[in-house]
């Protein structure tokens, strides 16, 4: 069964950083293939897209976060991480990682979600 665990989350100052990690267990064989992306929701909003990787390492950030936020993966670690830079109080969310077996995934395609990590940033 696969399981997504987010770890990292926080308090911080705007303008400063954050790293998130979210380690898949449970999918040694299939990690590889994965897409992964990170999603946030803030209270009273939609979850949205904060940034995906393919299975082959090509990332991609939304706007609002490109250039201060960049997603990694380790597939030997069966790990996807989000490093966060600049925060900005907006940042202020609840992060969830998500896994696909689908290469560019909707939110409605994501096949496997954590639980959350809480992040805030503020002064």
């Amino acid at each position: 069964q696969v399981q997504l665990v987010e770890s990292g989350g926080g308090l911080a100052q705007p303008g400063g950083s954050l790293g998130l990690s979210c380690l898949v267990s449970g999918a040694a064989n299939i990690f590889n293939s994965l897409s992964l992306a990170w999603y946030r929701q803030a209270p009273g909003k939609q979850r949205e897209l904060v940034a995906h990787i393919t299975s082959g390492g090509a990332a991609a950030a939304v706007n609002s976060v490109k250039g201060r936020f960049t997603i990694s993966r380790d597939n030997a670690k069966n790990t996807v991480y989000l490093q966060m830079t600049n925060l900005k109080p907006e940042d202020t969310a609840e992060y969830y990682c998500g896994a696909a077996h689908t290469e560019y995934p909707s939110i409605y395609e994501i096949d496997y979600w954590g639980q959350g990590t809480q992040v805030t940033v503020s002064s």
